[in-house]
């Protein structure tokens, strides 16, 4: 084999990008099994491993680097040609808001794909919470939001995207094992939580309070970092969409003690401002690339 099959580097690239197998496949619309294989049989082509495996996450080898340059390259330039040919000229400038979990895990691979298609059209990412966008598309100040379905004065219409499942996200096994304690063991238990009007900040709590496990708040932010510093360090778990839990952190459940979450309904909602082709445009990579 001296050819690189374009499709083949597409799913190298996803997994590198997200970390497994699985999450991968899933940004190229494959099978786990499919995307396996296509690997497999590019490493033994080229008589080199691309990935380290490990039983949570796969990480690129020193040979998986080089390679995943060359492709972000090369495919780079083929969505540049297949945007020069087939898309009209779009200008423009939109504008979409996101809760911040769903803009660090969620919305990279999505405006890498938009920009490459239509690469003079500006985009602005509002990063707020859900409820904080929904008077946003409703005053026409953004174009789009990608926001967690929710009840109340603070509801947003908008199009299904998908069921984001929500989990307890705890620290590394190394670090607990470090500072010699399991914090999710502990009650009242320490839980960093994000600003009110969050979701997944009120989900959590619920849960809690309806398993009456006693809780106390050690950080709240806005800011998904901030949240993740906590649990990085083992002084907190976090209830966060499964998205942006980083790969290093432990998922925990059931079987820790902690009480089940629900599913977030993330939806696709539109201002009335929005009705124009760089917003339609958007729109469409978005739910083509998250629906899952």
């Amino acid at each position: 084999m001296k050819t690189l099959d374009l499709d083949v580097l597409a799913m190298v690239v996803a997994v590198a990008d997200a970390g497994s197998f699985v999450r991968g496949a899933a940004l190229v619309h494959r099978s786990q099994a499919a995307v396996s294989m296509q690997i497999r049989a590019l490493e033994e082509a080229i008589g080199k491993p691309l990935f380290i495996r490990a039983p949570r996450n796969v990480t690129p080898t020193p040979d998986g680097h080089t390679l995943i340059g060359y492709a972000r390259r090369m495919l780079a330039l083929r969505d540049e040609a297949w945007a020069s040919l087939a898309h009209p000229e779009v200008k423009g400038r939109v504008s979409i808001g996101m809760p911040d979990d769903y803009a660090s895990s969620l919305l990279p691979p999505v405006l890498r794909k938009f920009s490459a298609n239509w690469p003079k059209v500006e985009i602005q990412v509002v990063g707020l919470p859900s409820s904080a966008l929904a008077p946003l598309v409703r005053e026409n100040k953004i174009d789009l939001a990608c926001v967690t379905s929710t009840t109340g004065s603070a509801s947003l219409a908008g199009e299904f995207i998908r069921f984001e499942p929500m989990v307890w996200a705890g620290p590394p096994a190394g670090v607990s094992a470090a500072i010699g304690r399991e914090i999710w063991r502990e009650r009242p238990l320490p839980i960093a939580l994000f600003s009110a009007g969050s979701v997944a900040r009120e989900n959590a709590i619920e849960a809690l309070e309806r398993e009456r496990i006693t809780y106390r708040t050690s950080y709240e932010s806005p800011s998904l970092m901030g949240l993740c510093s906590m649990v990085a360090a083992g002084l907190a778990v976090a209830p966060l969409a499964r998205c942006a839990v980083p790969e290093t952190f432990v998922t925990l459940g059931r079987q820790h003690g902690l009480p089940e979450l629900p599913e977030l309904e993330v939806v696709l909602a539109r201002s009335a401002r929005s009705n124009r082709p760089p917003c339609d445009f958007l729109a469409e990579q978005i739910l083509a690339e998250l629906r899952v």
